[in-house]
């Protein structure tokens, strides 16, 4: 294993994502309760920051807090139509996004955290409750990531969104740590 691939590495402070090769039921449930508290966990890792602290940088040539903050609804926004999409068609081919132009676009600075906070909040409610009520054959159901060049099935998306949440707060908290804030 390289150095870019420990836990020290800064890109990857909880490691890379690993996707298993099935998952039990009850570790689907324990899978939906991480993505059910990323928005709390989220919103107790910038508790405090000041303006000048949003715009530190998780590490050297990394997004800032404020980016990592707006971005993470972003990307779960995607997550959550990418699961109606893909429960709604067959193996539908989503839309990759180009998520480092999304931080830089003009409107990062200007929207307070908070927004992205409450629209995190708000979409996994919604999305926790899909996924609660969802079936077996549900689960099943499959999208064509282009960019991936394969069918992502949707257990293997919740593995994947409820290590983001985790991935991203520990930028953060460990920022935190790093900086004795």
């Amino acid at each position: 294993m390289s150095t870019l691939e420990t836990p020290t590495d800064p890109r990857y402070p909880i490691g890379k994502f690993e996707a298993p090769s099935s998952i039990s039921r009850q570790q689907r449930e324990d899978l939906i309760a991480t993505v059910e508290e990323a928005p709390r966990r989220l919103r107790e890792a910038v508790r405090g920051l000041k303006e000048q602290q949003l715009d530190t940088p998780y590490r050297e040539g990394g997004w800032t807090v404020r980016q990592v903050i707006h971005h993470v609804p972003e990307s779960h926004m995607n997550a959550y139509i990418r699961y109606k999409l893909a429960l709604t068609e067959d193996t539908p081919t989503i839309k990759p996004y180009l998520e480092d132009k999304w931080s830089s676009l003009p409107d990062i600075h200007p929207t307070p955290i908070e927004v992205s906070l409450q629209l995190l909040e708000s979409l996994h409610v919604r999305w926790v409750i899909l996924m609660k009520v969802m079936t077996e054959q549900h689960w099943k159901c499959k999208f064509h990531h282009p960019e991936m060049g394969r069918d992502l099935g949707l257990e293997t998306a919740l593995v994947l969104y409820a290590w983001h949440g985790r991935h991203h707060v520990a930028h953060i908290t460990t920022l935190r740590n790093n900086k004795g804030w």
